[in-house]
Formats: C-alpha cells, sequence, structure tokens
C-alpha cells in the first residue's frame, strides 16, 4: 500500500502544529538555507576561508553554518549575501 508523504510525516512526527513537528520544519526550513548558501558559494567560486575573509568571519563559522550547526541571524544572512556574494536578499511572507 502506498501512503502520501503527509500520512508519513504525520505518522512520524505528529501532526502540524505539535511540538515535534514544528521542530522538524525549523530543521527543514535551516537545511534548505543553507543549501541555497552552499550552492552560491559555489556558484560564486568561493572557498568557506574566502568567504569567510569577505564578510570578516572565521572560516570555521561558515563551515557551521553550512552544516546546520548554528543558527544563522538574520544580519549574517545579510552579509553572507551582500557583502559575500554581491547580491541583495529577497525575503517575502506566505
Amino acid at each position: 500500500m502506498l501512503t502520501n508523504i503527509e500520512t508519513l510525516i504525520d505518522s512520524s512526527f505528529g501532526a502540524k502544529g505539535t511540538a515535534e513537528r514544528d521542530a522538524l520544519e525549523e530543521r527543514a526550513e535551516l537545511f534548505v538555507i543553507t543549501e541555497m548558501l552552499k550552492e552560491a558559494r559555489k556558484e560564486a567560486n568561493l572557498t568557506q576561508q574566502q568567504l569567510a575573509e569577505r564578510i570578516g568571519a572565521k572560516k570555521g563559522y561558515i563551515s557551521r553554518i553550512e552544516n546546520g550547526k548554528t543558527d544563522i541571524q538574520l544580519k549574517t544572512l545579510l552579509r553572507i549575501v551582500e557583502k559575500g556574494f554581491g547580491k541583495k536578499l529577497k525575503l517575502g511572507f506566505e
């Protein structure tokens, strides 16, 4: 029998709005952001060290961000996108 993804997630992590499900969704959103940052850094042909130097940080900090080991503050995200990649960050609400 086939199970849709929502049913599988509900059975494993609880329904939307539960603490466990909210934590899963937060981790998933962080994963997407970190993957976007890694991809942008690679497209810019930058090493983690070079990106860190551009934004005034340490390589280890960039590594922790890219590996989801630390929460990223909005001001840090802006600094990475604007100073590191020379781009503008667009945010939106749904």
